[in-house]
């Protein structure tokens, strides 16, 4: 319940946050972000601005769909409430910096959807502005499927999951390839990572909304395990030793 309420808050703009003070004791307290602010930028939305955003996701189809099954007036309050947005917040940069892969998603001229999938070190997605995702294309197998899809179509569509803190990112736009600009390349381009950047794609959003974390399995990356354990096997060490020593005293 707390992270579906904190996923809640945070779609809002206003970034709840559970930090844990004493692990042994499981003590918590909630910090919510600077709350004035993001209540500010819902109020200087007007209604039809609101309505226009959440259109992106919300058709007439779906609306009516979601009016059929019980959920409209729930969706309804949430457009008034102005939980859609097309502006990424400092928390959202934040989030987005950390990932390691995204879905791309995008459709050709007939509507024929695909799905691809891009990674890299934490840094490889970066943030223009508040509006725009960029990011290095590396030269990978050569079908070009989705830039083919973006110059017939640029609607597309990114998908970012964080499994360790069980956050999920949907982000509407629309983008662009960007071919012959080493420039650009190069500063997209994370520091020491192993790529071959062929182009960059320009991801302008006109949408995102965070879910809630229900049913996302929890995992970690296999670097992050292996720091811990050897950080554990360092400590089992430390005190071993130190167990010898006291019984060699004695």
């Amino acid at each position: 319940m707390e992270q579906c309420l904190s996923q809640f808050l945070y779609s809002l703009g206003i970034g709840a946050h559970i930090y844990v003070l004493d692990p042994n004791a499981g003590s918590k307290v909630t910090f919510l972000a600077p709350l004035w602010g993001a209540l500010s930028r819902v109020n200087e939305m007007s209604n039809e601005n609101r309505a226009k955003l959440s259109d992106i996701a919300f058709s007439d189809t779906v609306k009516a769909i979601q009016e059929r099954k019980g959920s409209r007036q729930i969706y309804a309050q949430s457009e008034e409430n102005g939980d859609w947005s097309s502006v990424l917040d400092d928390n959202l940069k934040a989030f987005i910096a950390r990932q390691r892969s995204v879905f791309f998603g995008s459709a050709n001229g007939d509507g024929q959807p695909y799905i691809q999938h891009r990674g890299g070190p934490p840094g490889f997605l970066q943030v223009l502005g508040d509006t725009t995702i960029a990011f290095a294309d590396y030269r990978g197998n050569k079908q070009y499927i989705t830039q083919a899809n973006l110059q017939d179509n640029p609607k597309a569509f990114l998908f970012l999951i964080d499994y360790e803190m069980r956050r999920r990112l949907k982000i509407w736009g629309n983008a662009r390839v960007v071919e012959d600009d080493p420039g650009l390349s190069g500063k997209l381009m994370p520091e020491g990572y192993r790529a071959l950047p062929e182009q960059v794609i320009l991801f302008d959003v006109t949408l995102w909304n965070l879910n809630c974390p229900q049913h996302i399995p929890q995992r970690f990356e296999a670097a992050d395990v292996q720091r811990a354990l050897q950080a554990r096997d360092a400590r089992i060490a430390e005190l071993e030793a130190t167990v010898a020593a006291l019984r060699a005293g004695n």
